[in-house]
Protein backbone atom coordinates (compact mmCIF):
# COMPACT_ATOMS: atom_id res chain seq x y z
CA UNK A 1 0.00 0.00 0.00
CA UNK A 2 1.42 3.39 -1.00
CA UNK A 3 1.92 6.09 1.66
CA UNK A 4 -0.88 8.14 0.07
CA UNK A 5 -3.51 5.44 0.48
CA UNK A 6 -2.13 4.54 3.89
CA UNK A 7 -2.95 8.09 5.04
CA UNK A 8 -6.39 7.85 3.41
CA UNK A 9 -7.09 4.58 5.24
CA UNK A 10 -5.89 6.09 8.54
CA UNK A 11 -8.13 9.15 8.14
CA UNK A 12 -11.20 7.06 7.25
CA UNK A 13 -10.66 4.86 10.28
CA UNK A 14 -10.30 7.92 12.51
CA UNK A 15 -13.55 9.40 11.20
CA UNK A 16 -15.45 6.14 11.59
CA UNK A 17 -14.46 5.98 15.27
CA UNK A 18 -15.82 9.49 15.88
CA UNK A 19 -19.24 9.08 17.49
CA UNK A 20 -20.41 12.55 16.44
CA UNK A 21 -19.84 11.78 12.76
CA UNK A 22 -21.49 8.37 13.07
CA UNK A 23 -24.57 9.95 14.69
CA UNK A 24 -24.83 12.58 11.92
CA UNK A 25 -24.64 9.82 9.30
CA UNK A 26 -27.36 7.86 11.08
CA UNK A 27 -29.59 10.95 11.14
CA UNK A 28 -29.12 11.41 7.40
CA UNK A 29 -29.79 7.69 6.92
CA UNK A 30 -33.06 8.06 8.81
CA UNK A 31 -34.10 11.05 6.68
CA UNK A 32 -33.28 9.26 3.42
CA UNK A 33 -34.83 5.94 4.49
CA UNK A 34 -38.11 7.46 5.66
CA UNK A 35 -38.32 10.35 3.20
CA UNK A 36 -41.81 9.28 2.17
CA UNK A 37 -42.99 9.46 5.78
CA UNK A 38 -41.34 12.84 6.30
CA UNK A 39 -42.89 14.01 3.06
CA UNK A 40 -46.36 13.07 4.26
CA UNK A 41 -45.67 14.70 7.61
CA UNK A 42 -44.71 17.96 5.94
CA UNK A 43 -47.87 17.86 3.88
CA UNK A 44 -49.89 17.58 7.08
CA UNK A 45 -48.58 21.03 8.04
CA UNK A 46 -50.22 22.41 4.91
CA UNK A 47 -53.30 20.21 4.91
CA UNK A 48 -56.44 22.28 5.39
CA UNK A 49 -58.50 19.44 6.85
CA UNK A 50 -55.86 18.81 9.54
CA UNK A 51 -55.73 22.48 10.49
CA UNK A 52 -59.50 22.77 10.69
CA UNK A 53 -59.78 19.57 12.69
CA UNK A 54 -57.79 21.12 15.54
CA UNK A 55 -58.50 24.84 15.21
CA UNK A 56 -61.41 25.26 12.82
CA UNK A 57 -63.88 26.47 15.43
CA UNK A 58 -61.38 29.02 16.70
CA UNK A 59 -61.12 30.63 13.26
CA UNK A 60 -63.79 33.32 13.36
CA UNK A 61 -64.22 34.92 9.96
CA UNK A 62 -66.10 38.18 9.79
CA UNK A 63 -68.32 38.53 6.70
CA UNK A 64 -69.90 41.82 5.69
CA UNK A 65 -73.61 41.56 4.80
CA UNK A 66 -73.52 37.84 5.66
CA UNK A 67 -77.29 37.26 5.43
CA UNK A 68 -77.31 37.84 1.67
CA UNK A 69 -73.95 36.26 0.91
CA UNK A 70 -73.67 32.71 -0.43
CA UNK A 71 -70.04 32.69 0.66
CA UNK A 72 -71.18 32.15 4.25
CA UNK A 73 -72.51 28.70 3.35
CA UNK A 74 -69.17 27.61 1.93
CA UNK A 75 -67.20 28.99 4.89
CA UNK A 76 -69.34 27.27 7.52
CA UNK A 77 -69.28 24.03 5.53
CA UNK A 78 -65.50 23.92 6.00
CA UNK A 79 -65.76 24.19 9.78
CA UNK A 80 -65.09 27.88 10.37
CA UNK A 81 -67.24 30.21 12.44
CA UNK A 82 -68.85 33.14 10.61
CA UNK A 83 -69.30 36.43 12.46
CA UNK A 84 -71.88 38.55 10.55
CA UNK A 85 -71.50 42.32 10.16
CA UNK A 86 -73.82 44.76 8.42
CA UNK A 87 -71.16 47.21 7.27
CA UNK A 88 -67.44 47.22 6.67
CA UNK A 89 -66.97 49.78 9.45
CA UNK A 90 -68.64 47.47 11.96
CA UNK A 91 -66.51 44.58 10.72
CA UNK A 92 -63.32 46.59 11.12
CA UNK A 93 -64.33 47.53 14.66
CA UNK A 94 -65.01 43.86 15.43
CA UNK A 95 -61.68 42.93 13.89
CA UNK A 96 -59.74 45.29 16.16
CA UNK A 97 -61.78 44.14 19.17
CA UNK A 98 -60.84 40.52 18.52
CA UNK A 99 -64.30 39.33 17.49
CA UNK A 100 -62.93 38.02 14.17
CA UNK A 101 -59.44 37.02 13.02
CA UNK A 102 -60.12 38.09 9.44
CA UNK A 103 -62.73 39.99 7.41
CA UNK A 104 -64.20 39.16 4.03
CA UNK A 105 -66.00 41.91 2.17
CA UNK A 106 -67.79 40.92 -1.04
CA UNK A 107 -69.88 43.89 -2.12
CA UNK A 108 -72.68 43.70 -4.68
CA UNK A 109 -71.79 43.32 -8.36
CA UNK A 110 -70.57 46.38 -10.17
CA UNK A 111 -70.71 46.03 -13.97
CA UNK A 112 -70.94 42.27 -13.58
CA UNK A 113 -67.73 41.97 -11.54
CA UNK A 114 -67.61 40.70 -7.96
CA UNK A 115 -64.66 42.10 -6.03
CA UNK A 116 -63.71 40.30 -2.82
CA UNK A 117 -61.56 42.04 -0.25
CA UNK A 118 -59.90 40.09 2.55
CA UNK A 119 -58.49 41.81 5.63
CA UNK A 120 -55.87 39.76 7.52
CA UNK A 121 -54.06 40.30 10.85
CA UNK A 122 -50.45 41.46 11.00
CA UNK A 123 -49.30 38.15 12.47
CA UNK A 124 -47.70 36.14 9.68
CA UNK A 125 -48.58 32.83 11.33
CA UNK A 126 -52.30 33.54 11.69
CA UNK A 127 -52.47 35.17 8.27
CA UNK A 128 -50.88 32.11 6.66
CA UNK A 129 -53.37 29.78 8.35
CA UNK A 130 -56.33 31.92 7.32
CA UNK A 131 -55.10 32.07 3.71
CA UNK A 132 -54.77 28.31 3.59
CA UNK A 133 -58.17 27.45 5.05
CA UNK A 134 -60.07 30.14 3.15
CA UNK A 135 -58.85 28.98 -0.26
CA UNK A 136 -61.40 26.21 -0.74
CA UNK A 137 -64.46 28.29 0.26
CA UNK A 138 -63.31 31.08 -2.07
CA UNK A 139 -62.85 28.62 -4.95
CA UNK A 140 -66.32 27.20 -4.35
CA UNK A 141 -67.76 30.71 -4.21
CA UNK A 142 -66.01 31.65 -7.44
CA UNK A 143 -67.40 28.54 -9.12
CA UNK A 144 -70.84 29.47 -7.81
CA UNK A 145 -70.59 32.97 -9.27
CA UNK A 146 -69.37 31.62 -12.60
CA UNK A 147 -72.32 29.24 -12.80
CA UNK A 148 -74.72 32.08 -11.94
CA UNK A 149 -73.25 34.10 -14.82
CA UNK A 150 -73.17 31.21 -17.28
CA UNK A 151 -69.41 30.57 -17.21
CA UNK A 152 -68.75 26.85 -16.76
CA UNK A 153 -65.22 26.76 -15.29
CA UNK A 154 -64.37 24.87 -12.13
CA UNK A 155 -61.04 25.21 -10.35
CA UNK A 156 -61.88 22.15 -8.30
CA UNK A 157 -61.79 20.06 -11.49
CA UNK A 158 -58.04 20.63 -11.87
CA UNK A 159 -55.94 17.56 -11.08
CA UNK A 160 -52.39 17.24 -9.78
CA UNK A 161 -50.37 17.17 -6.58
CA UNK A 162 -50.08 20.28 -4.41
CA UNK A 163 -47.09 22.46 -5.21
CA UNK A 164 -45.75 22.14 -1.67
CA UNK A 165 -44.92 18.45 -2.25
CA UNK A 166 -42.87 19.33 -5.31
CA UNK A 167 -41.06 22.16 -3.51
CA UNK A 168 -40.27 20.14 -0.40
CA UNK A 169 -38.79 17.14 -2.22
CA UNK A 170 -36.67 18.95 -4.81
CA UNK A 171 -35.85 22.21 -3.02
CA UNK A 172 -35.34 20.99 0.55
CA UNK A 173 -35.04 17.23 1.00
CA UNK A 174 -32.79 16.36 -1.96
CA UNK A 175 -30.31 19.29 -1.57
CA UNK A 176 -30.11 18.62 2.18
CA UNK A 177 -29.12 15.00 1.71
CA UNK A 178 -26.76 15.66 -1.19
CA UNK A 179 -24.85 18.63 0.20
CA UNK A 180 -24.83 18.09 3.95
CA UNK A 181 -22.06 15.44 3.67
CA UNK A 182 -20.07 17.92 1.58
CA UNK A 183 -20.37 20.63 4.25
CA UNK A 184 -19.31 18.17 6.94
CA UNK A 185 -16.35 17.09 4.77
CA UNK A 186 -14.91 20.60 4.91
CA UNK A 187 -15.16 20.68 8.71
CA UNK A 188 -13.48 17.27 8.95
CA UNK A 189 -10.64 18.48 6.73
CA UNK A 190 -9.93 21.36 9.10
CA UNK A 191 -10.01 19.08 12.14
CA UNK A 192 -7.66 16.61 10.51
CA UNK A 193 -5.05 19.15 9.39
CA UNK A 194 -5.04 21.30 12.53
CA UNK A 195 -4.90 18.23 14.77
CA UNK A 196 -1.62 17.21 13.13
CA UNK A 197 -0.23 20.68 13.80
CA UNK A 198 -1.48 20.97 17.38
CA UNK A 199 -0.22 17.50 18.34
CA UNK A 200 3.13 18.04 16.55
CA UNK A 201 2.68 14.89 14.48
CA UNK A 202 3.10 16.56 11.10
CA UNK A 203 6.84 15.85 10.91
CA UNK A 204 6.27 12.21 11.83
CA UNK A 205 3.64 11.86 9.14
CA UNK A 206 5.91 13.43 6.54
CA UNK A 207 8.78 11.12 7.45
CA UNK A 208 7.16 8.62 5.09
CA UNK A 209 7.89 9.10 1.38
CA UNK A 210 5.02 11.58 1.10
CA UNK A 211 5.12 15.27 0.24
CA UNK A 212 3.14 18.00 1.99
CA UNK A 213 0.90 18.26 -1.06
CA UNK A 214 0.38 14.51 -1.07
CA UNK A 215 -0.44 14.49 2.62
CA UNK A 216 -3.06 17.25 2.26
CA UNK A 217 -4.51 15.56 -0.82
CA UNK A 218 -4.81 12.29 1.10
CA UNK A 219 -6.76 13.99 3.88
CA UNK A 220 -9.05 15.70 1.37
CA UNK A 221 -9.59 12.46 -0.57
CA UNK A 222 -10.48 10.56 2.60
CA UNK A 223 -13.30 12.93 3.60
CA UNK A 224 -14.54 13.14 0.00
CA UNK A 225 -14.71 9.33 -0.15
CA UNK A 226 -16.84 9.36 3.00
CA UNK A 227 -19.12 12.01 1.46
CA UNK A 228 -19.41 10.02 -1.78
CA UNK A 229 -20.49 6.90 0.10
CA UNK A 230 -23.15 8.92 1.89
CA UNK A 231 -24.83 10.74 -0.97
CA UNK A 232 -24.55 7.65 -3.17
CA UNK A 233 -26.52 5.72 -0.55
CA UNK A 234 -28.99 8.59 -0.15
CA UNK A 235 -29.77 8.60 -3.89
CA UNK A 236 -30.52 4.89 -3.76
CA UNK A 237 -32.73 5.24 -0.68
CA UNK A 238 -34.64 8.18 -2.17
CA UNK A 239 -35.40 6.17 -5.30
CA UNK A 240 -36.49 3.21 -3.18
CA UNK A 241 -38.93 5.61 -1.49
CA UNK A 242 -40.51 6.28 -4.88
CA UNK A 243 -39.03 9.75 -5.46
CA UNK A 244 -38.35 10.32 -9.15
CA UNK A 245 -34.92 11.87 -9.75
CA UNK A 246 -33.72 12.83 -13.22
CA UNK A 247 -30.06 13.17 -14.28
CA UNK A 248 -28.81 10.96 -11.46
CA UNK A 249 -25.25 10.77 -12.78
CA UNK A 250 -24.93 14.55 -13.10
CA UNK A 251 -26.38 15.00 -9.61
CA UNK A 252 -23.85 12.53 -8.24
CA UNK A 253 -21.00 14.35 -10.00
CA UNK A 254 -22.24 17.73 -8.77
CA UNK A 255 -22.36 16.50 -5.17
CA UNK A 256 -18.85 15.07 -5.60
CA UNK A 257 -17.54 18.38 -6.98
CA UNK A 258 -19.17 20.38 -4.17
CA UNK A 259 -17.60 18.02 -1.62
CA UNK A 260 -14.24 18.66 -3.26
CA UNK A 261 -14.79 22.43 -3.24
CA UNK A 262 -15.75 22.56 0.44
CA UNK A 263 -12.90 20.25 1.48
CA UNK A 264 -10.25 22.15 -0.48
CA UNK A 265 -11.58 25.52 0.67
CA UNK A 266 -11.38 24.30 4.25
CA UNK A 267 -7.85 22.98 3.62
CA UNK A 268 -6.79 26.38 2.26
CA UNK A 269 -8.08 28.08 5.41
CA UNK A 270 -6.41 25.53 7.68
CA UNK A 271 -3.06 25.92 5.89
CA UNK A 272 -3.17 29.71 6.12
CA UNK A 273 -4.43 30.01 9.70
CA UNK A 274 -3.07 26.77 11.23
CA UNK A 275 -5.60 27.11 14.04
CA UNK A 276 -8.70 24.97 14.45
CA UNK A 277 -11.11 27.49 15.98
CA UNK A 278 -10.27 30.32 13.60
CA UNK A 279 -10.28 27.98 10.61
CA UNK A 280 -13.71 26.58 11.49
CA UNK A 281 -15.08 30.09 12.04
CA UNK A 282 -13.75 31.37 8.70
CA UNK A 283 -14.98 28.21 6.96
CA UNK A 284 -18.51 28.72 8.32
CA UNK A 285 -18.53 32.38 7.26
CA UNK A 286 -17.15 31.50 3.84
CA UNK A 287 -19.79 28.81 3.39
CA UNK A 288 -22.66 31.15 4.27
CA UNK A 289 -21.24 33.91 2.05
CA UNK A 290 -20.76 31.54 -0.88
CA UNK A 291 -24.36 30.31 -0.61
CA UNK A 292 -25.72 33.87 -0.44
CA UNK A 293 -23.60 35.17 -3.35
CA UNK A 294 -24.29 32.15 -5.55
CA UNK A 295 -28.03 32.59 -4.98
CA UNK A 296 -27.80 36.28 -5.93
CA UNK A 297 -25.87 35.41 -9.09
CA UNK A 298 -28.30 32.58 -9.90
CA UNK A 299 -25.38 30.14 -9.90
CA UNK A 300 -26.17 28.22 -6.74
CA UNK A 301 -25.33 24.49 -6.70
CA UNK A 302 -28.54 23.97 -4.70
CA UNK A 303 -30.61 25.49 -7.51
CA UNK A 304 -28.61 23.56 -10.09
CA UNK A 305 -29.20 20.28 -8.27
CA UNK A 306 -32.94 20.93 -7.97
CA UNK A 307 -33.21 21.73 -11.68
CA UNK A 308 -31.21 18.66 -12.65
CA UNK A 309 -33.43 16.48 -10.44
CA UNK A 310 -36.64 17.65 -12.15
CA UNK A 311 -35.11 17.39 -15.64
CA UNK A 312 -35.03 21.10 -16.44
CA UNK A 313 -34.36 21.53 -20.17
CA UNK A 314 -32.01 24.49 -19.69
CA UNK A 315 -29.86 22.82 -17.00
CA UNK A 316 -27.40 20.17 -18.16
CA UNK A 317 -23.90 18.85 -17.72
CA UNK A 318 -22.28 22.10 -18.81
CA UNK A 319 -23.47 23.72 -15.61
CA UNK A 320 -21.78 20.96 -13.60
CA UNK A 321 -18.59 21.38 -15.64
CA UNK A 322 -18.49 25.06 -14.63
CA UNK A 323 -18.28 23.98 -10.97
CA UNK A 324 -15.58 21.46 -11.93
CA UNK A 325 -13.49 24.27 -13.45
CA UNK A 326 -13.79 26.21 -10.19
CA UNK A 327 -12.68 23.08 -8.31
CA UNK A 328 -9.61 22.77 -10.55
CA UNK A 329 -8.64 26.38 -9.83
CA UNK A 330 -9.06 25.79 -6.10
CA UNK A 331 -6.81 22.72 -6.31
CA UNK A 332 -4.06 24.74 -7.99
CA UNK A 333 -4.34 27.36 -5.24
CA UNK A 334 -4.08 24.68 -2.56
CA UNK A 335 -0.94 23.22 -4.18
CA UNK A 336 0.62 26.66 -4.32
CA UNK A 337 0.16 27.50 -0.65
CA UNK A 338 0.44 23.99 0.83
CA UNK A 339 4.14 24.38 1.71
CA UNK A 340 3.18 27.10 4.21
CA UNK A 341 2.01 24.39 6.54
CA UNK A 342 5.65 23.64 7.40
CA UNK A 343 6.60 27.29 7.84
Amino acid sequence: MTPFWAVVKRELWTVIRDRTIVISILIQFFIASFSSGLFLGMLQLYDVDTILRFSGGALRIGVVNATANQLVTFITKHGMTVIPFQTLEQAQAGFYNGEAVAIIDAPADADGITEIRIYLPESNTISSIVRMVIQEPLKEYENYLRIQKGVDIHYTDLQGEPSISFEFVYSVLLPLLMFFPAFVAGSLTIDSLTEELENNTMETLLSAPLTVVGMINAKVVSVVILAVLQFGAWLVLLKLNGIVIQNTIWIFLLALIVAGITSMSAAVGAVLLQDRERSQFIYALMLLTAIAVSNLLNASPITTLSRLAIGDYYTNGWTVIAFAIFLAGLYLLLRKISRRIMA
